[in-house]
């Protein structure tokens, strides 16, 4: 950083006329140096930044600090019987341009600079009588020795618009009282500091979001976990036992078991649902072979009802909810894991079996720290696809209703996750705050457990061991 400013500065202590023209008008040092069409596309970018900025961010920027103040308003004109709306403001544009406003002068001072520092190596070359290229040498670098930056440009600005912007967006949101009662145009909403955070952490009689918060944390975390770990090992073992030397027909055992992926996921989830909901096919076999009666006997079903609350109760649908993503997820891991085990070198196996080991020793010693080793990254990421899983949730809990008031209060459920909380609190009821300040926390513990996951994971050089 020190030397990035240090060669801005000596640009401007040492540069020459043309470079020193350029504070002013980016494309005159590339004229004055001999490079007239870059010195053209400059001085159109340095054009079209200020056209952009003072036609249209500038007015957005300026009303950043209150997201405007002049709020919607009809009024008939009674001489024509029609209505005429007022000069309001925008909150949602005013903050959306503003965003992209800061960014664009943020990247025009980095050109800015960057286009001194080029012109003072223009002046450089051109007094040590070196070739300056011209813009077709250019042109040609950018598919030669700077091809890398021509393939990257387009997918960072791809990056920009599609995830950049739009955190940043929702970050400001959680920052605002943007909810169903200050939806723009119709009504402005404004900046009010840390109080959504503080209220996602407060339980009264009125605001349930702290009671709320911790227990659809804690669900998140735990299906997380044994939705990733019980698909991991089932589909380890499942895989090793397909491919014992005493199974017979292991390709119509492959094919059955692929067929729960070749069915699209939402189907599998929607259909099942249906069958394990209050009155499907499930409970009607269970009810006919006396168990319902059973489980009512022993006090898991409450005698007042007729079925057995698969996924509408809470306890039981934690419980469904695992073991049906177990039956979805294992096919799929199966396969992965099948790759794997065929790659274990065969003279580790062969070394384990002369020393005495069994098949319980030799697959908790060198197949489970090799398969770990492989797997460890797809292992962390499949924890966080967990953590944002939203389909078997929320297609497996569609019906589902709580009857627990705070859950009801705060716009959740005993099963929902952080992100299908977010998106009931977006979708169903407008609440952009609560549901960004929760996009924040998700994305904290996301990050963190990315951190700490691949840090451990690719820490030290582990590969001799399994060589």
């Amino acid at each position: 950083m020190k030397k990035y400013w240090k060669d801005f500065f000596t640009a401007i202590k040492c540069g020459d006329i043309w470079t020193r023209f350029s504070l002013l008008v980016m494309g005159v040092g590339y004229w004055g140096h001999g490079q007239v069409v870059k010195g053209i596309l400059m001085c159109l970018i340095e054009l079209g930044f200020f056209f952009f900025t003072g036609k249209v961010s500038w007015q957005y920027i300026t009303k950043l600090n209150t997201l405007g103040t002049v709020q919607r308003e009809e009024v008939l004109d009674l001489t024509t019987l029609t209505k005429t709306v007022n000069d309001y403001d925008n909150s949602l544009l005013i903050l959306l341009f503003g965003i992209i406003g800061i960014l664009t002068i943020a990247a025009f001072v980095l050109l800015y600079i960057s286009n001194l520092k080029a012109v003072y190596r223009l002046q450089m070359m051109k007094e040590n009588g070196e070739h300056i290229p011209r813009f077709t040498e250019d042109c040609q670098e950018l598919v030669n020795g700077k091809f890398h930056v021509t393939l990257l440009t387009l997918p960072g600005l791809g990056v920009l618009l599609v995830n950049i912007i739009p955190i940043i967006f929702m970050i400001c949101i959680a920052f605002t009282n943007y909810d169903l009662n200050h939806q723009p145009p119709t009504y402005l909403f404004t900046w009010v500091g840390l109080n959504n955070f503080k209220q996602l952490f407060t339980t009264t009689t009125t605001v349930t979001f702290g009671y709320v918060f911790v227990r659809v944390l804690v669900w998140t975390l735990v299906w997380a976990l044994l939705a990733t770990f019980t698909t991991y090992f089932g589909g380890i073992l499942l895989a090793k036992l397909i491919n014992d030397r005493t199974v017979r027909c292991k390709k119509l055992w492959r094919t059955l078991f692929v067929i729960t992926i070749a069915i699209p996921q939402f189907v599998t989830l929607l259909l099942v649902g249906k069958m394990f909901g209050d009155y499907g096919i499930v409970n009607g076999i269970c009810s006919r072979i006396g168990l319902t009666q059973f489980l009512q006997n022993i006090g898991l079903v409450s005698h007042g009802l007729s079925y057995i609350p698969f996924l509408s109760k809470p306890g039981w649908a934690h419980v469904m909810i695992v073991m049906i993503n177990i039956w979805v997820g294992v096919p799929f891991q199966m396969l992965s894991a099948t790759g794997i085990l065929m790659n274990i070198p065969n003279d580790q196996l062969e070394s384990a079996k002369i020393d005495g080991a069994n098949e319980r020793q030799i697959f908790w010693k060198i197949t489970m720290p090799y398969m770990l080793f492989v797997t460890g990254p797809s292992l962390i990421t499949a924890i966080i696809g967990n953590i944002n899983n939203f389909n078997v949730i929320y297609l497996l809990t569609s019906d589902y209703v709580t009857s627990n008031m705070n859950f009801a209060n705060s716009n959740a459920r005993e099963v929902d996750l952080l992100v299908t909380w977010l998106f009931t609190l977006t979708n169903d009821y407008s609440n952009y705050k609560m549901a960004s300040v929760i996009g924040i926390c998700v994305f904290i513990i996301c990050a963190v457990l990315t951190l700490v996951g691949f840090t451990r994971m690719i820490a030290g050089n582990r590969e001799e061991e399994f060589q």
